[in-house]
């Protein structure tokens, strides 16, 4: 059966263990938190304490998924690592009224996560050999600025530049590496408002993703909800 690796297992992560177990994979779900890792234990995957802003880490943890299972065929970051001061406006607030740290705080957390995953997931798989998948999940605002956020979509424009380069590199070895844009609020609720959206859909695409033939290769999906506001 193939084995994945969920790296950021507390929300849409656990969708995508969820859906995983269910198709009958191995799972793996990566996180830092005690209770997250329980959570990923009573759904039945197994869960492995893992930094992803830490290179070191994730590559250390894909290896170990390989030594247990025979090999990696999926590894996601769905993580959303941020620090510093994130007690002002979302996003940062107007350039002109940004704190010094403005950066730090909104910008530099994403691109350090998304750095580590994708440059570890690059170096295993180009080592393990073979079809693989690696999935790299962020925002709508790795598409577009807006006013007041700009600090935060410059992490997010960032990740999507990583993920590009990483996509490139590794093609011609038949690894896909995909962007999952999420252009939405995720509903945590389980209501079905069609104006945010669901983690199962979302987990759907990941699971779309992973199938995929290296003759059709999708190195970024976009979703948004039918009733959030879509720009082409």
């Amino acid at each position: 059966m193939p084995v994945a690796l969920i790296i950021g297992a507390r929300n849409f992560g656990y969708s995508i263990i969820q859906r995983l177990l269910a198709d009958g994979w191995t799972v793996v779900g990566g996180a830092q938190s005690a209770s997250t890792l329980e959570r990923v234990r009573s759904a039945g995957a197994e869960a492995r304490e893992v930094d992803v802003t830490d290179q070191a880490a994730v590559l250390a943890a894909l290896r170990d998924v390989a030594a247990r299972h025979g090999r990696v065929d999926l590894a996601v970051n769905a993580a959303s690592p941020y620090g510093g001061d994130r007690s002002g406006p979302f996003g940062g607030g107007p350039l002109a009224e940004a704190a010094a740290s403005g950066l730090e705080d909104w910008s530099i957390g994403p691109m350090r996560g998304a750095f580590a995953f994708l440059s570890a997931s690059a170096r295993f798989f180009a080592e393990q050999g073979g079809e693989a998948t690696v999935v790299q999940v962020t925002g709508g605002s790795a598409r577009r600025a807006m006013p007041g956020r700009g600090l935060w979509a410059a992490g997010a424009f960032g990740v999507r530049a990583l993920t590009q380069a990483a996509a490139l590199e590794l093609r011609e070895q038949r690894i896909q590496v995909s962007l999952l844009v999420v252009d939405a609020i995720i509903d945590r609720t389980g209501g079905d408002d069609a104006g945010s959206a669901d983690p199962a859909s979302l987990a759907d695409a990941v699971a779309y993703l992973a199938s995929q033939s290296p003759r059709a290769m999708t190195h970024e999906l976009q979703v948004t909800p039918a009733l959030d506001r879509w720009v082409p």
